[in-house]
């Protein structure tokens, strides 16, 4: 942990609130599309159809407005309203507007790491939104720069490592999802710790433990200052 150069936190369900917001527009989705299925089954295709489309749209509020719109398009077998696609518009641009709600402990450990290493925000999701959300946040003031991934694999942090110039044990990264923050991470060679959230999206969900020596999972963000020595 010496060598350590760059921490790298995750943004959404890391530093502040979003999965919260996205069950809220489910479920109002779910209910607006309630005369064609169980809400279960709207879930499932809604669900589905995000998948299909992130080779399309990437990750963020506009993919997944557009997902609901086209979900909305398959259950009612074309016969939806304009007005209930105008709801589902609006349920996307009501996303935009959440606020910004800051996680337990966050501010006080980016304050005990700042000025002693570089900070990153290394995020999936929708350029412009999560910029949005960071300056919003007031935390932006704590990071070297901002990156918007178009994905978490390996390749990914692989090309981050080298904008960064630095070796991949030199990075540390911080995030709530094991899938895309932490497994890719482990695999080349880096640091990760685990702080989980407690509504994961389905996608990001994995059903194995993982033991690796690079590799810690806490309860609060603040217990990573216990292994960085702070």
């Amino acid at each position: 942990m010496k060598n350590i150069k760059v921490i790298a936190f995750d943004a959404d369900d890391t530093l502040f609130v979003n999965e919260t917001y996205f069950a809220e527009t489910e479920e109002k989705f779910c209910n607006l599309m309630s005369d064609y299925l169980s809400n279960q089954g709207i879930a499932k295709e809604l669900f589905k159809i995000q998948i299909d489309n992130l080779k399309i749209y990437g990750y963020g509020i506009k993919g997944y407005i557009l997902s609901m719109i086209e979900a909305a398009m398959k259950i009612s077998n074309n016969t939806i309203s304009v007005q209930a696609i105008e709801r589902i518009i609006q349920y996307g641009k009501e996303l935009t507007e959440k606020p910004i709600v800051l996680l337990e402990g966050v501010e006080e450990t980016l304050q005990a790491l700042h000025g002693k290493y570089k900070l990153v925000v290394a995020t999936k999701g929708d350029l412009l939104d999560q910029r949005r959300k960071l300056h919003n946040s007031g935390l932006g003031k704590y990071f070297h720069h901002i990156e918007v991934m178009s994905d978490k694999q390996e390749i990914d942090y692989k090309d981050l490592i080298k904008r960064l110039e630095i070796e991949p044990s030199e990075f540390f990264m911080i995030g709530n999802s094991l899938k895309s923050d932490v497994l890719p991470v482990l695999a080349i060679g880096a640091h990760a710790v685990h702080i989980p959230f407690h509504t994961t999206w389905e996608h990001e969900r994995i059903d194995h433990e993982i033991e690796h020596e690079n590799f810690n999972t806490f309860d609060q963000i603040t217990q990573v200052l216990t292994v960085l020595n702070q």
